[in-house]
């Protein structure tokens, strides 16, 4: 077996080698996969939280499931509460409110479910989005449906990175990851 090429990348003062993968003919991404790495996200949301510091938010959104981690010790630094938008419908989640995405890794909808307890809790409250990539800004769309049909003011948008070359500037961003075209 090969080993797989990756992209270097160094994020709030740490190291990381991340896998490129192909996600259409051609065109590869440097895959952030924060799940199970405590250093980094622990490290990541200590620099957003700073960065956010000063931004007037009740509440902080994320989609499941890389988010999940990011949002929560972004939540216990910043003593705010959290909710994490769910791919799929429980039952237990009554009348949830929803909207469809298509992200980049998946290349197929899915479809974001907001609890209706979690949408009574955001209505009228200033919300901040977190996700740890935001690549097509497809979910960050869904998120921004979700927290809308709420009834809540969306007040920044915060990632770990941003991908590719769209204009990203009004995200909270620590770093940008590029597209690979061949």
């Amino acid at each position: 077996m090969s080993e797989r090429e990756t992209y270097t990348v160094e994020i709030a003062g740490i190291t990381r080698h991340l896998p490129l993968f192909e996600v259409a003919p051609g065109v590869r991404i440097a895959i952030f996969n924060m799940l199970g790495d405590t250093i980094v996200v622990k490290a990541t949301a200590a620099a957003l939280a700073e960065r956010l510091k000063n931004t007037p938010a009740e509440v902080l959104v994320t989609a499941e499931a890389k988010g999940i981690p990011l949002i929560y010790e972004m939540s216990a630094l910043m003593g705010l509460p959290y909710i994490v938008l769910r791919k799929s419908y429980k039952s237990y989640m009554g009348a949830a409110i929803s909207a469809e995405t298509v992200s980049i890794t998946t290349g197929k909808p899915q479809t974001l479910y907001m609890d209706e307890k979690d949408t009574a809790f955001i209505k009228n409250k200033k919300v901040v989005l977190v996700d740890d990539v935001i690549s097509t800004g497809s979910t960050l769309k869904g998120m921004e449906e979700v927290v809308a049909q709420a009834g809540g003011e969306i007040v920044k948008t915060a990632a770990v990175f941003t991908e590719g070359d769209a204009d990203w500037s009004n995200i909270v961003a620590l770093d940008n990851l590029p597209v690979f075209v061949e």
